[in-house]
């Protein structure tokens, strides 16, 4: 099936940068657009959904190019899901990024525009070269946005952050040339298979692989995860964590399905980095003193609990893997607001620091938990769904040692879960909190003590929505289970993505 507006999901969003220094004098009128573009998008990926259910892909090779000329754009199930939760998450970022005031700053909405249309385009794109152009477009506004208050501690993140990223970028670079040089095209239809057909060319696919592995923050590549996301602010930090990390996550999945074909030499590397992701990032969590720290090395966690899927390629473990991708990007979306809700209005994360939250904020705190539950995989919610297909997934494929690290690694995430609740929302208020500076806004303002003024509620808003969100997926799992399944089959017999791209 062709879909002409395809493309119009990466250049929509470039458009809405283009115009939105024009609407500068007008601030409604910018939030509108930063509203206005990813809400667009959430519209066509329900209706991509709609289209690929069955197992159909549809396609648009720009300009009308015959396939192997044009570049080429195409939706599967998969993208299609991954598409529709990345614009949910944009657009109540977007909001959280309003309610915080950072929108103020005349170069925030354009760069947040640029970010999503390259991630937006990595999704769709069924091109080598173009998927790292498509990175390209989503990094280069990311390493202003880490950086913006100048100050010293963002800034040493900003470097560490943008000299990773031009390593992993160059590292990709080079190998989509050896793919090309290898196989005479970068256009994936062109390229199925490919990895399995030699050592040369298996090679080459590694090189992209080990660049995806950097940009997921799979282990061993992942210090520099921790060292950059807890120092930006609270809105960018959840954009960053829901679409640039899991970029690098989808485009895993994507060339171990179609170019090397599910090959098992694949699959053992991805086990054993997935199983040493899940154990090392969770016992980083442990050790973190602040929420957004914990976080991040909880994403670090679930990216491996994520791609371990890979290892046992096949439909339920792929299906499995899907679902927990959909879920993770719900659920740490929530849990970045949520905390950051808490750190705008109190000054910090620092769990020692805090206290006593939830009873004053019941709606965030209420929030926070049902959050905090789904991602250590306590039922009703949809992590227990994501969780259990994992294991089962494993058990299936008789991957007994995958199987019951991903029980204990619940265990470990459910108790750095209960340290942040503990400590920041059950405990006792700090008494050192007298005199609290608490950011507001673009400026910040002093004040007695930030326990004395309610958290405003633009602020939990978007937060509350993803775990009614994660809620609703956990209640009614086997929905989502099904298009999970659908697009599963479409990764393990990648023919009809081929041939929707190839013509033949």
């Amino acid at each position: 099936m062709v879909n002409n507006l395809l493309p119009f999901v990466f250049a929509l969003p470039l458009l809405g940068a283009g115009v939105a220094p024009l609407t500068r004098r007008s601030a409604w009128l910018q939030r509108a657009l930063l509203l206005a573009v990813p809400a667009a998008v959430l519209v066509f990926a329900i209706s991509l959904v709609a289209e690929t259910r069955d197992g159909d892909v549809v396609t648009e090779q720009v300009a009308g190019w015959v396939p192997g000329i044009a570049i080429p754009f195409a939706a599967d199930t998969f993208s299609a899901l991954v598409l529709l939760v990345m614009a949910m998450l944009i657009l109540l970022c977007s909001a959280f990024l309003i309610a915080t005031g950072d929108e103020r700053d005349p170069s925030v909405i354009p760069l947040v525009l640029v970010m999503s249309g390259g991630v937006f385009g990595a999704v769709v794109t069924a091109d080598l070269f173009n998927f790292f152009v498509m990175i390209e477009v989503a990094l280069i506004p990311s390493y202003v946005l880490i950086t913006k208050s100048a100050q010293k501690a963002q800034l040493a993140a900003g470097r560490i952050y943008l000299m990773v990223n031009l390593f992993g970028s160059s590292i990709l670079l080079g190998g989509v040339a050896l793919v090309y040089a290898v196989n005479g095209s970068v256009q994936l239809g062109e390229l199925a298979g490919a990895g399995s057909a030699s050592g040369i060319a298996a090679f080459a696919g590694s090189v992209v692989l080990i660049a995806l592995a950097l940009k997921g923050a799979l282990v061993p590549l992942h210090g520099w995860l921790p060292r950059t996301y807890p120092y930006t602010s609270p809105a960018i930090t959840a954009l960053f964590s829901g679409l640039l990390t899991k970029i690098g996550i989808y485009g895993l999945f994507r060339i171990v399905s179609v170019y090397f074909d599910g090959a098992e030499s694949v699959q053992t590397v991805v086990l054993v980095v997935c199983i040493a992701t899940m154990v090392i990032g969770a016992f980083g969590a442990l050790g973190q003193t602040t929420m957004r720290s914990i976080l991040v090395y909880s994403t670090v966690s679930q990216a491996g609990y994520i791609a371990v899927g890979l290892g046992f390629f096949g439909v339920t473990g792929l299906a499995a893997a899907i679902f927990y991708l959909l879920h993770e990007m719900i659920v740490k979306a929530s849990l970045f607001l949520s905390a950051g809700a808490v750190e705008t209005h109190h000054g910090t994360g620092q769990i020692n620091r805090l206290g006593g939250i939830a009873r004053r904020e019941p709606l965030l705190g209420a929030a926070f938990l049902i959050a905090a539950l789904s991602l250590a995989g306590i039922p009703p919610f949809s992590g227990f769904v994501a969780k259990f297909t994992v294991v089962r997934a494993a058990m299936d494929e008789q991957q007994y040692i995958a199987a019951g690290v991903a029980v204990a690694v619940s265990l470990i995430t459910l108790l750095y879960m209960l340290k942040i609740w503990n400590a920041a929302f059950w405990g006792h208020e700090s008494s050192d909190r007298s005199e609290r500076v608490v950011s507001s806004g673009g400026g910040t303002v002093a004040v007695t003590t930030a326990s004395q003024v309610r958290i405003a509620t633009p602020l939990i808003v978007p937060g509350i929505v993803l775990a009614l969100v994660t809620t609703s997926l956990g209640l009614g799992g086997e929905f989502l289970l099904s298009l999970a399944e659908t697009a599963a089959h479409g990764l393990v017999d990648s023919s009809t993505y081929v041939e929707a791209l190839t013509g033949r």
